[in-house]
This record gives C-alpha cells, structure tokens and sequence, in this order.
C-alpha cells in the first residue's frame, strides 16, 4: 500500500527549475530515503508533498489527501520536522510539545514522547539553552506528537558529532518499529545506507533511479576492492586467472584486487597456496557514491 504518491512534481523558482518532473511512491512502513547533493531539490520536493509549498506542477497524494487542497486533514495523517526548525527562546520543552499536543483531538502522550526522544531531564529547559541535537529530537518529538501514519525528517543529523548522529539513526528505526511510515531527506550516504528500505536518489532536481540501496549498488556491478600488501610478490596471473577477478593494479608495495562475487575467498584460497599472506588487507565495497557517479557522472558528496 502506498501511502505517498509523487507524479510529475514541478517546482521553479523565477528562473531557477527546483523540481522537475519528479516521481516516486512511498510504501507504508518503510523508511524511504530521498538523498542527492546539497542543491538538488530534496527539500523543495518534502515541502511539497506536506503541503508548505505549492507546485506549478504534478500530482501529490498523502494517504489519499491532496496536500494543496486540504491541509487540515494533511496534518492529521502526516508530521514534519523540518532542516531548520525555530520555537521561541523561552518555550520550555515540556511547554511546546504541550502546547503542540493541544492542536490535535487526539494527540500522543507528550511526556512519554519526551522521554522517548530522550529529553526527559531536559523538559524544563528553555528553547534557547538546548544543543543542536537536543533541538533536532525536540522537532522529532512536535513532528509525532500528532500521532501521524507517517513523518518526513529533513536533514536530521546534519551537523551532528558522530555519536549523536548514531544515537538519532536509533531513535529513528524505533519510530519507524512503532508504525510511523518515514520519509528521510539526506545527502550523507552512510545514513541512506545504514536506514533506507528504499531509496530516491535526486539530481538536479530529477529523479535518477528509485530503489534499495543494495539494489543501486548492484546498477554498478556491485564490484568490491581488495587492498593489500603480500609477504613475498605475487605474480600477476596469479589473480587474474581467477574467475572472480576483473583487475589487478599495483601501488607502491600495495596489490589493488577490483572484482565481484566470492572475490574475498577466492583470493585467499590463491595467495594461501602460493604460501603469501596478505598483509594491512582492506575490504572496500562499492557504496551509494559510486551508483550516483555511475548515474550522474559526478560524486555525490
């Protein structure tokens, strides 16, 4: 069942097309991610579909609901938080999730949201005094107060310290295991990876290809990398003549191994029976970057 369905979205700004007949669905109970470089036209298309923005073209579904034509019944089905997102300096955090729980007929347990974000010791806190990240799961917290099907979380980690942004992937698989369908803007490609059941990847603001993310790593053949340093040399016909094997490069005292399949054991199977071992070995798989190189002909970072 879908619960978003995105067809032929245009959006432009005076002389500048945002948006350009973008078009994707969204699954209910799957975390899809919208990722592409700074610019592309992530955050325009999510202000769209929550009705914040109104396209020059295309059709928009949320849960059956017209987001141009009937906000009020959007924002019963649909919470948002926001890349930046802004509360008055002296709004307690017990105090905006209260006053944001008062909007809804049926709104969730704001103190059990708090604390599930993890802000519990933070709740007579002024907006002012919170971190960056405490911010973030502030807006996490006012976009699930509403008790919506499904949320939309733009840019959520950007910024974050490593720890914190793990911390908010956490938070966000348990939103996602409590039945709230999500939809993930993002141009960090660990993140897509990591939370993704599917992915939008957006450039220039069209859409480039819609799928796992497995399932765009494997557009590029879904190669893998081995890098290592062999106790004695090792001749190149060695390798190559592995069936797993597409080539074999040379830097330094370095041995670079590019192929698909059981590459990893097939190479140490052959380096053990010509008695070499493979010192400082790295695995590299091919990741999101190179299917949007693959794609686009540029890096994505």
């Amino acid at each position: 069942m879908n619960v978003i369905e995105v067809k032929n979205l245009r959006k432009r700004y005076k002389d500048h097309v945002a948006v350009d007949d973008v078009s994707f669905e969204v699954r209910a109970g799957e975390i899809f991610g919208i990722l592409g470089p700074n610019g592309a036209g992530k955050t325009t298309t999510v202000e769209c579909v929550s009705g914040l923005r109104a396209p020059d073209g295309g059709t928009l579904k949320v849960a059956g609901i017209d987001p141009v034509k009937d906000r009020n019944a959007l924002r019963r089905v649909l919470g948002v938080q926001l890349q930046s997102a802004v509360l008055p300096d002296k709004l307690k955090v017990w105090e905006a999730l209260d006053l944001y729980a008062s909007f809804y007929p049926d709104p969730a347990d704001w103190r059990e949201l708090m604390e599930r974000v993890g802000l519990d010791a933070k709740r007579d806190t002024q907006f002012k005094e919170l971190s960056g990240g405490q911010r973030q799961r502030l807006s996490v917290a006012v976009a699930l107060v509403g008790k919506p099907r499904t949320a939309v979380l733009d840019e959520l980690t950007t910024g974050r310290e490593p720890q914190a942004r793990r911390d908010t992937w956490e938070l966000i698989e348990q939103v996602r295991d409590s039945g709230v369908t999500i939809v993930l803007v993002t141009h960090f490609m660990e993140e897509a990876e990591r939370l993704c059941d599917r992915v939008a990847l957006i450039d220039s603001g069209r859409v480039v290809a819609v799928d796992s993310p497995a399932g765009l790593i494997e557009r590029v053949g879904g190669e893998q990398r081995i890098r290592f340093r062999p106790s004695s040399p090792v001749p190149d016909q060695v390798l190559t003549a592995l069936p797993e094997v597409k080539d074999v490069q040379r830097t330094g005292g370095q041995v670079v191994v590019t192929g698909v399949g059981n590459l990893v054991p097939a190479v140490a199977l052959a380096l053990a029976e010509q008695g070499i071992t493979p010192n400082d070995l790295r695995i590299e798989q091919a990741t999101l970057d190179d299917a949007f190189l693959a794609l686009t002909g540029r890096k994505l970072a």
